[in-house]
């Protein structure tokens, strides 16, 4: 075994990797259905860029969720909210505009504690809306009629 240098450095020993706290099983499950579900929209796949989940149609991404990335052990959900964006950001105190200037292109990004109440409903409904708005015209027209009951 090397023993520390002058300076109190390793000197070449392996340091321990920083261990992440494990997210909690509700907020895995919770960001299991709701990319179950955005996989189901026309032509939507799975990514994974720098740890997050990234569901994109033809390779524009829809919904970024946290993935392995829980940070500070919350769930994150980050979609486009052009029309309705604005007012969530101003009544849920979950939500705030989208980090790397996304927030100033309709961008919102919730995030949820273990302990939070999470509405599944709602955020599948913000996935339609953020599809809609990301999708080619034709596809996310599909979806559009859809959630009127034209299907």
């Amino acid at each position: 075994m090397q023993s520390p240098g002058a300076n109190g450095r390793n000197c070449g020993l392996a340091t321990p990797a920083l261990e992440k706290p494990m997210p909690s099983k509700r907020l895995l499950a919770a960001q299991e259905k709701l990319r179950r579900y955005g996989l189901t929209l026309p032509e939507a796949f799975e990514d994974h860029p720098w740890g997050h989940i990234a569901l994109k149609v033809r390779k524009k991404a829809f919904v970024f969720l946290s993935g392995t990335e829980f940070h500070e052990g919350k769930l994150r959900i980050t979609v486009k909210l052009p029309r309705s964006g604005e007012i969530v950001k101003e009544t849920l105190p979950y939500v705030e505009a989208a980090g790397y200037g996304l927030g100033r292109s309709g961008w919102i990004t919730a995030r949820f504690a273990p302990k939070d109440r999470i509405d599944i409903a709602m955020l599948c409904d913000w996935i339609d809306q953020s599809y809609v708005a990301i999708a080619p015209k034709k596809l996310g027209a599909l979806v559009a009629a859809h959630r009127r009951g034209e299907s």
